[in-house]
């Protein structure tokens, strides 16, 4: 308890980093070079704060709970897309494990289907397993916008939580290269690459970006959760060992030819996206069984057509479109048939007084010995015509089509072909909106209006054996299920840096695939009784741009929400009891299911403090209470756990960043840029019951950094220390993320061409 307040009076006095900074320009030339240094600092430090500031601006401030995170700057350090998500207000990043392991986005509570997690306004899930947060890399990415409730009309979709719309980079305005590599802990490698070029006669442009990661993913674990078996069965808690079986590489291209500011187009591209995983599981949805030889590989390739034009057909009259085809696979295996420790030994047992090799009940680690080959085809298409009525009103129609065709096969079983699941969904979207700025631009105001309608197939066969013949028995499965759903936002500008918005909106989600046919690589199970999600949500917020005090500046943020679901899809918990007792019994998978009803209130706030241009500081948090309101569980009994908090879910958490940057160090027209963060996650339960030993603990991680630019600006070395105090950092129930890590990376960019 001392820990967790002397941690908060920390974060008080220090309120720590979210102004990004940007690449510095060519600096004039002066007479003396006493002139010289005094304006390339000034040129400097106004180019970290001032760039980019428009559009992160208009966004924040159009009356969406918004937040804009700027990737410029960790795109030279050894951050993760995800661990910059983290980082920043209201969003908590669930992920099992290291680099490559699933993840599920909660925005305040949020999280699931309600989230949308998009690129370039295309739902990620279109890419798979192999391109997605996980491992697209900060340099890739121009910004990333969160949203917490009411989306943008170009986002409508299946969503109501909210979303994360990750905007790839598309300036290509300048023909530049640039290339990244890092190595660190746990035998980490991360590189990445990134080509730009347009013929300025023409309009002829071309982007290329690739990656390459590869880790062993071998921290160690010493947790609750971390257990050991001895020949006695008797569980021992807190045990010491290095995670293994935990291997994660991934290789991605994307490359997209075509055409930019035509009379034809603003943009038009053709797209070709391919990426590759090969990722071993190390466990169930919890870590008290290790397991060997379990892995699965995946595979996408997809191409794009995206189209923009203004003006098109007609004066004021815009249309965009984004269309998609993907074909994946994932390959599961698992057929190893011993059990293990996490000493990465078998275990062993006494029969007849005799000790043996245990054996896995069913010849897998997790269950039955399965080679399992899901081939996965999807179609995405969204289409959207907006129409600027006169100044300051705007109606735009929106269309979004999505068939997702999912086959899946046993090729252990000789009938496999015969025997295959073949599972459909299909899924049309139609919506309108209208957005007026009124009161001399002080008042923007948003309503939207959709139609969604969703129709699931799935055909299962099995062999039945009637009166000693066998025959294929099809089981077909198909519901059809349509609703509508409305919100709308509004933004004042009180005085010229301050702004109230607002937001409602009550509308419908649908099950997704993953959710109503399972993931066996994430260990999900099917669920086909999924019903549809309903929420009615809330927003009120007040922000404060910066505001210049000689050499301060400020800005601050809150905003407070209210959200009720009912028939709210989340991932089946257990009782406490089922994380006590279990050792080899308790199957290491779940499934979705629905609770009747759920209720969160809270808040997320946010403030950045600048002096003098050269430290960037910030601070955040996001605290709700997620209250079970279901009178009836999900099994329909009594719900024993009406009015406690959601488990597995946590609800107050904070972050503080500080940044500084030094000029001239070493050499002439160089910079040195230092970073601190700090993490706090208050305990929760991952179980319900709360019993002591499913008690997620507090959570508290610091990680310093710092990043030096040659005087070139062409090469830039960074190297950060990451959770410095080695503290033990959780997730999803209670799997224990990594300890320690020191990583180096080196960022060189080419000669314009």
């Amino acid at each position: 308890m001392r820990n967790k307040y002397t941690f908060l009076i920390m974060l008080i006095l220090m309120t720590l980093p979210s102004f990004s900074q940007e690449n510095q320009t060519k600096e004039k030339e002066k007479s003396t070079e006493k002139n010289k240094e005094k304006d390339s600092e000034a040129e400097t430090l106004e180019n970290i704060t001032v760039q980019g500031t428009s559009k992160k601006k208009k966004l924040e401030t159009s009356g969406f709970a918004v937040s804009i995170i700027e990737t410029k700057e960790a795109s030279l350090r050894n951050l993760t897309t995800n661990e910059l998500l983290d980082r920043s207000v209201g969003v908590r990043v669930r992920q099992n494990g290291g680099i490559g392991s699933n993840v599920v986005y909660n925005l305040n509570g949020m999280s699931g289907s309600t989230i949308g997690v998009f690129l370039n306004g295309i739902e990620v899930s279109t890419y798979g397993q192999s391109f997605n947060l996980n491992n697209i890399p900060p340099a890739m990415i121009e910004r990333i916008e969160v949203y917490k409730g009411v989306l943008p009309a170009h986002l409508t979709g299946d969503y109501v939580g909210g979303a994360i719309n990750v905007i790839l980079k598309k300036d290509v305005s300048q023909n530049t290269a640039n290339v990244s590599a890092s190595y660190g802990s746990f035998n980490t490698f991360q590189s990445d690459f990134g080509v730009m070029y347009r013929d300025k006669k023409t309009g002829f442009s071309f982007r290329g970006t690739g990656s390459y990661i590869y880790t062993d993913n071998s921290y160690e674990t010493w947790g609750y959760s971390s257990t050991y078996v001895n020949e006695f069965q008797q569980i021992k808690h807190y045990y010491r060992a290095k995670r293994f079986n935990n291997t994660y590489k991934n290789i991605s291209g994307r490359f997209e030819v075509g055409f930019t500011n035509t009379k034809w187009a603003d943009q038009f591209f053709i797209v070709y996206n391919g990426s590759s995983n090969y990722t071993e599981i190390p466990h169930g949805i919890t870590m008290s069984v290790p397991y060997v030889g379990r892995f699965n590989e995946t595979g996408a390739n997809v191409f794009e057509l995206n189209y923009n034009k203004r003006n098109f057909l007609a004066k004021n009259l815009t249309f965009n479109v984004n269309a998609v085809r993907s074909e994946r696979n994932t390959y599961l295996q698992d057929t190893v048939g011993y059990a293990y420790n996490w000493d990465g030994k078998i275990r062993h047992v006494y029969e007849n007084g005799v000790l043996v090799k245990l054996k896995t009940k069913e010849g897998g680690q997790q269950g039955k010995k399965v080679i399992t080959d899901i081939d996965t085809k999807i179609t995405n298409a969204r289409a959207n015509l907006g129409y600027l009525i006169t100044d300051g009103h705007r109606v735009s129609l929106n269309h979004k089509f999505e068939a997702t065709n999912r086959k899946e096969e046993d090729l252990l079983n000789p009938a496999s072909k015969d025997l295959a699941t073949d599972s459909h969904i299909y899924k049309n979207i139609i919506s309108m909106s209208y957005d007026a700025e009124t009161f001399n631009r002080k008042l923007k105001t948003y309503i939207s209006g959709k139609y969604t309608n969703n129709r699931v197939n799935d055909l299962r066969k099995k062999i039945v054996t009637i009166e000693g013949v066998n025959s294929i028995v099809e089981e077909n499965v198909t519901t059809i299920d349509s609703n509508f759903g409305f919100g709308g936002t509004v933004s004042y500008n009180v005085i010229p840096s301050m702004f109230i918005t607002g937001s409602t909106e009550n509308s419908y989600i649908m099950p997704s695939d993953m959710q109503l046919f399972g993931a066996p690589e994430q260990n999900i199970l099917p669920n086909l009784q999924l019903q549809a999600e309903k929420y009615i949500n809330y927003n009120l917020g007040f922000r404060w741009n910066p505001s210049d005090f000689g050499k301060h500046k400020i800005a601050f943020y809150v905003n407070a929400f209210w959200r009720n679901a009912y028939n709210k899809i989340t991932a089946q918990t257990v009782n406490s009891a089922d994380i006590v007792n279990e050792s080899d019994a308790n199957p290491q998978t779940t499934q979705y299911v629905n609770l009747e009803k759920t209720q969160a209130k809270g808040f997320e706030a946010e403030i950045i403090y600048i002096y003098n241009n050269r430290l960037n500081t910030s601070f955040n948090i996001s605290k709700f209470n997620n209250l079970d309101k279901s009178e009836i569980d999900s099994d329909g009994n009594k719900n024993d756990y009406y009015g406690h908090q959601v488990a597995n879910e946590p609800f107050f958490t904070m972050n503080a960043n500080m940044q500084y940057n030094f000029l001239n160090v070493f050499q002439k027209e160089s910079l040195l840029t230092t970073y601190y963060n700090a993490g706090y996650v208050a305990e929760y339960f991952t179980a319900r019951g709360m019993a002591e030993s499913s008690k997620t603990p507090t959570q508290i991680s610091h990680d310093l950094g710092l990043s030096y630019r040659f005087p070139s600006k062409k090469l830039v070395a960074s190297v950060d220390l990451k959770n410095m105090f080695n503290a033990q950092v959780y997730d999803n129930f209670q799997i224990q993320k990594p300890g320690r890590g020191i990583y180096f990376k080196l960022n060189y960019t080419f000669s314009k061409f």
